[in-house]
């Protein structure tokens, strides 16, 4: 049987819903040596900065069970920097990329999104990462205030593209209204989520293994299938409240039955992350066990599943 898996994110065209999460391809094409980049739904690049960004002091990363927790700090080389040195290889891959970019005020989301106005149309949209501290406002997410959330938004028009706005999961039941806010601004679509705050204690020296004990993080973004039912029920949260708002699931999928349960919760595609840093072809895995999954159920067209869980 065949199968067709394409797939629309508002305005977005994709061969297939599944897709890598920033932070976990790099910046530009070193995900090609694995995989064919020009067979992913999209691949979405770290995010960047108006500026150049030398991110947090190591220690990183840490293992948890079934994931890991991070405090990387959003390392990056600067949206322009980007576009002269790792952009090129990104367009001659094939691939469909998707521009995350960040910034501390909303000054900064406003210059990055500018300087991406030249992009080539291979960059098919950007990605809004306010799961950032606000700076203005004593570090609390840009994406936990329906207010600075959408004024991000709005300040970000100026790349010319569709955007979509990546919130957070720890604002719990405020997040369709935060989602509500995204597209007042003018997203065209939201990601949910970015990771959850959490934790980690070295037993013997008492103290955080990563990250630090001030600040919103409180450490560091847990990921991982450790919390995918948390993300499946944010995104099921917010497509239940928004219905015509078009969703990207993120948030622990490893497997075509992950992918599955994400769009059947509502979203239309799906970001992997964690998993592709233990496995850089696990994309490709995915999205070819995807078409099998759906040919054995009489699935002709993956969108037929998407919001269709039985809730």
């Amino acid at each position: 049987m065949s199968v067709d898996l394409s797939t629309h994110v508002g305005s977005v065209a994709l061969p297939t819903p599944v897709m890598t999460a920033s932070g976990t391809s790099g910046h530009g094409a070193e995900l090609g040596a694995f995989v064919d980049l020009s067979a992913l739904g999209a691949l979405v690049v770290k995010s960047l900065a108006p500026f150049a960004w030398d991110g947090n002091p190591a220690v990183r990363v840490h293992e948890t069970p079934s994931g890991m927790i991070n405090s990387v700090g959003l390392q990056g080389p600067g949206v322009d920097r980007w576009m002269t040195d790792e952009l090129p290889a990104l367009m001659a891959s094939g691939a469909r990329v998707v521009a995350s970019i960040w910034g501390r005020t909303v000054e900064d989301y406003a210059r990055a999104a500018e300087a991406l106005a030249g992009a080539p149309g291979n960059v098919v949209a950007v990605e809004v990462n306010i799961s950032c501290p606000n700076t203005e406002a004593g570090n609390e997410l840009f994406a936990h205030d329906p207010v600075t959330t959408r004024a991000v938004l709005e300040a970000t028009a100026g790349c010319g593209r569709p955007r979509w706005a990546k919130l957070s999961p720890n604002i719990g039941p405020g997040l369709p209204a935060i989602a509500d806010a995204a597209r007042r601004g003018g997203a065209e679509a939201v990601t949910v989520a970015n990771t959850w705050f959490g934790l980690s204690i070295d037993p013997v020296s008492r103290r955080p293994r990563l990250g630090s004990l001030t600040g919103p993080g409180t450490g560091g973004g847990v990921s991982g299938p450790a919390i995918r039912p948390l993300s499946i029920r944010a995104v099921h949260s917010v497509h239940r409240a928004h219905p015509d708002l078009p969703i990207i699931g993120a948030g622990g999928a490893t497997s075509a039955e992950d992918i599955v349960e994400f769009l059947l919760a509502g979203a239309s595609a799906v970001q992997i992350g964690t998993a592709t840093l233990a496995d850089p072809r696990t994309c490709t895995r995915v999205t070819t066990d995807l078409a099998a999954w759906c040919a054995k159920q009489g699935i002709a067209h993956v969108a037929e599943l998407v919001g269709g869980a039985l809730l």
